[in-house]
């Protein structure tokens, strides 16, 4: 079995895959930077894309939380992509700009850098994987390499042995 198999066998068991909007209990929108506003983090030279990959930064529409009240936009990381769905649905974890939050062992710190196209440096949420629909993303933000992608799934498995 390779390592994509083994994260996403042990991510399915470990019963840490949650929607979207739980994602925004912990990390309100109101308190990030963006304040949910997408012209945040939009470029002059924007792409369209139809599909997204793996270490991709992806900002998300409106969701709902739990108690059915709209909330706003959200930074996300696709760590990896299920296409036997449709829509098409990506496993991602949450970007908050809440750096204090790094004190926690799960919250990794990301710097910004001209590949991520993060206006600061922010943190990623390793301990819980968020599901997305692809009609949920309004465009991409940025990219993250492939070796943080699996410093963070390496960080959400060691979650549970700890």
């Amino acid at each position: 079995m390779n390592e994509k198999n083994d994260f996403l066998e042990y991510a399915l068991k470990s019963d840490r895959i949650k929607p979207m909007e739980d994602a925004f209990e912990e990390f309100p929108v109101e308190e990030e930077d963006h304040k949910g506003n997408a012209y945040y983090y939009l470029q002059e030279n924007e792409e369209e894309y139809n599909q997204y990959s793996v270490g991709d930064i992806v900002f998300v529409r409106k969701y709902k939380y739990k108690d059915g009240k709209e909330g706003k936009d959200h930074l996300f990381i696709i760590i990896e992509k299920n296409n036997l769905l449709i829509p098409i649905e990506y496993l991602s974890m949450l970007i908050s700009s809440r750096l204090e939050k790094v004190k926690y062992n799960s919250n990794k710190l990301l710097k910004k850098d001209e590949l991520n196209n993060l206006k600061k440096d922010s943190i990623v949420k390793t301990d819980v994987i968020y599901k997305i629909e692809q009609k949920n993303i309004l465009f991409k933000v940025g990219k993250i390499d492939e070796d943080k992608v699996e410093e963070y799934k390496k960080s959400f498995m060691q979650k549970k042995e700890n």
